[in-house]
């Protein structure tokens, strides 16, 4: 039996975020906010925080620098009862980190300090323990610099030897972030990208023709998550559309990161891929509500109720 739920590898980033913001002030002048938070983030420390609130063991797999920011997200993980032995502090490095100034429509415009994420890899002594895991999820590739490329692409290789079940996402993609992407397609059980950035990666336009895309890659079942569309969910020749939940947006930052915990909370429930697709739905529409990525999502029965209600 694997000693882990899930083991989170990638991107941890400390975000700062403050709401509402309409402009920056001019020269050295202050304008006045209703909130602001600290968060753990990231494609990978997003979706350890919500899949540990979801009830899942897990483990952290990344890097944060030696500085304070450094102190604040190990003491988050932890708090949250993720394992954090494997997340490297390197030394004379800043923590991964994000300024995010969210408008009043959700947008949220970002400055990023790409730090110690940029300098960690899964060493072969930590293999063994990173694929004691029943899903391992690999979160931030093109931002990733030691562990993009072929690291990563053996240890999605490693983790399919393994019997591991693997997701992944990215955030961020760029005209280059393919050349780090298609490698690792083969090795991809459920790929959840956004349909934008799917479409970034691809070249193509269109979410069938996208699905078509990464399938004739290797990838065994495509979920565009498609905003305020819902998500699609693509499993050889069968589709599932889950729409989007009606609900006020506050912030959108994290909510990729929580369609993904629900979703791999449903499948370690051993639920259909709708079921899950709604399980992450949920969980993105809550975290949606509220600022930073680990707004709105308190425990599993809150998300179980809430998506409950939005179904009635």
């Amino acid at each position: 039996m694997s000693r882990f739920d899930v083991s989170v590898v990638g991107l941890y980033i400390l975000d700062v975020l403050g709401r509402p913001v309409t402009a920056i002030p001019e020269g050295g002048n202050v304008d006045f906010i209703e909130e602001i938070r600290l968060t753990v983030a990231g494609t990978a420390g997003g979706t350890v925080v919500d899949l540990a609130k979801l009830g899942l063991s897990c483990q952290a797999v990344g890097a944060v620098g030696s500085d304070e920011k450094a102190d604040f997200v190990i003491h988050r993980m932890q708090q949250f009862g993720i394992d954090c032995r494997h997340m490297a502090r390197l030394r004379g490095l800043e923590t991964s980190a994000t300024i995010l100034n969210v408008r009043p429509n959700g947008e949220r415009p970002a400055l990023h300090c790409r730090g110690a994420s940029d300098h960690f890899d899964v060493t072969d002594n930590m293999l063994a323990d990173v694929l004691d895991c029943r899903f391992l999820h690999l979160g931030g590739t093109g931002l990733l610099a030691k562990l993009d490329g072929e690291p990563s692409r053996r240890l999605l290789q490693a983790a399919k030897q393994a019997g591991c079940v693997t997701t992944w996402d990215l955030v961020g993609a760029g005209p280059g972030t393919m050349q780090f992407v298609e490698p690792l397609l083969p090795h991809i059980d459920y790929f959840i990208p956004s349909i934008e950035e799917a479409e970034i990666l691809s070249g193509i336009r269109g979410v069938e023709e996208n699905i078509q895309f990464f399938q004739s890659r290797g990838v065994k079942c495509p979920v565009l998550t498609m905003g305020a569309e819902g998500s699609m969910i693509a499993s050889g020749d069968q589709r599932i559309l889950v729409p989007s939940y009606k609900i006020e947006v506050v912030d959108t930052t994290g909510c990729g990161d929580a369609y993904t915990a629900g979703f791999i909370a449903g499948l370690a429930d051993g639920r259909s891929l709708e079921e899950a697709a709604h399980l992450g739905t949920a969980s993105a529409s809550l975290v949606a509500s509220g600022l930073g990525s680990d707004a709105g999502i308190s425990d599993r029965a809150q998300v179980e109720a809430a998506m409950a209600d939005w179904r009635a």
